[in-house]
């Protein structure tokens, strides 16, 4: 898995120049400076940076003033002081709460989840208020600073409530965005345009992937950008669709298929909302076959819309009907993970059918 990691490609880095936050912000640069790390330390590496290039940053959850269950806020309270950096009690809704507040004033808040099966406590602040700030009083106020941070898949071992991947629900709501990253290059730039980005995101972030990911990832500040999907893999057969952890296990089975004379195209899509349906569309209508895959169950999974949209799009250009390979509709098992979760094998096999249907 850690090789399929490494192996996943980079798009063109971008250098932000230090002014207030906007995608416009983005400036190409082919020269730079690199260090292999690992995905919790592109992430505090992304907090340092938003902290230190904007005073009205503030970074605050469970447990961050001291680095935070995965170490993700290490040093930040110390460096920053703890009037930008702090512990909150243990209330999510308290916590999203104060972060719309805090965002409608004005400023960034990067608000943390400790685990994405929590945030639901959250739900009505964030759909509720956060996504209908600035619709409902006509742009006169929103709180577009505003970033939800929080890690979310499976970990191997976390059980019912340590390995949920609550995506589609945020995704069924106008007025935010869904940002998924891959790897710790990923991480750090979705993470920094996600945070200047003028309307409040919830960013998950794949902890399987915390310390396992590791990748050479630009000291300097950069963003990447929201809402355009990147092609991983080029290919002639079949599109496989995926964000997060899911793409590794998508690249194996990449792998194996090309042993076996099939010709895979890989998507990253990255932003989940708004979706980059062009790349996706484009990729269908060359290959002729579709295959998303996430850890989610795969009933009202994103996975579902994104099959939709794609028949709508490319109904007769499709050689087979659209394949999801997803979790299972139970709650997320212990001793059975294995068996709920959407392995290489299980790709593999739907590749397989997809492309001799």
């Amino acid at each position: 898995m850690a090789m399929a990691l490494r192996k996943i490609g980079k798009d063109g880095i971008s250098i932000w120049r230090r002014g207030f936050s906007s995608t416009s912000g983005l400036e190409s640069s082919s020269s730079r400076d690199a260090t292999p790390v690992n995905l919790f330390t592109a992430i505090n590496q992304a907090l340092h940076i938003a902290l230190d290039s904007d005073p009205r940053s503030y970074v605050f959850g469970e447990d961050v003033s001291f680095g935070g269950v995965f170490r993700c806020t290490t040093g930040l309270a110390e460096r920053f002081g703890r009037q930008r950096v702090f512990n909150t009690p243990l209330c999510e809704q308290g916590i999203a709460g104060f972060a719309i507040g805090l965002a409608a004033l004005g400023n960034r808040a990067i608000a943390e989840i400790q685990f994405a099966d929590y945030i639901f406590p959250a739900f009505d602040q964030l759909v509720n208020e956060a996504a209908k700030f600035r619709y409902r009083s006509g742009n006169e106020f929103n709180c577009g600073g505003l970033t939800i941070r929080s890690p979310y898949g499976a970990v191997g071992h976390g059980g019912h409530y340590h390995s949920q991947s609550p995506e589609a629900f945020f995704c069924h709501v106008p007025g935010l965005k869904v940002v998924i990253p891959r790897s710790p290059y990923q991480a750090k730039g979705l993470l920094l345009a996600s945070i200047r980005d003028p309307n409040p995101v919830v960013f998950f972030e794949p902890k399987w992937l915390y310390r396992l990911a590791v990748e050479e990832v630009p000291d300097a500040d950069y963003m990447l950008p929201l809402s355009q999907a990147e092609v991983i893999r080029e290919g002639k057969d079949i599109t496989l669709v995926g964000w997060g952890a899911q793409l590794s296990i998508l690249e194996q089975a990449c792998e194996d298929a090309e042993k076996e004379g099939i010709s895979c195209e890989l998507i990253d899509l990255r932003t989940l909302i708004p979706w980059d349906k062009e790349t996706v569309e484009a990729s269908v209508s060359k290959t002729g076959r579709l295959l998303v895959s996430h850890e989610a169950p795969v009933t009202g999974g994103f996975g579902a819309e994104i099959s939709a949209s794609i028949i709508e799009r490319c109904f007769l250009r499709l050689e087979a009907p659209v394949a999801r390979v997803c979790g299972l509709d139970t709650p997320f098992p212990l001793v059975y993970e294995p068996f709920y979760m959407p392995t290489k094998n299980k790709i593999l096999d739907a590749i397989k059918l997809t492309v001799n249907y």
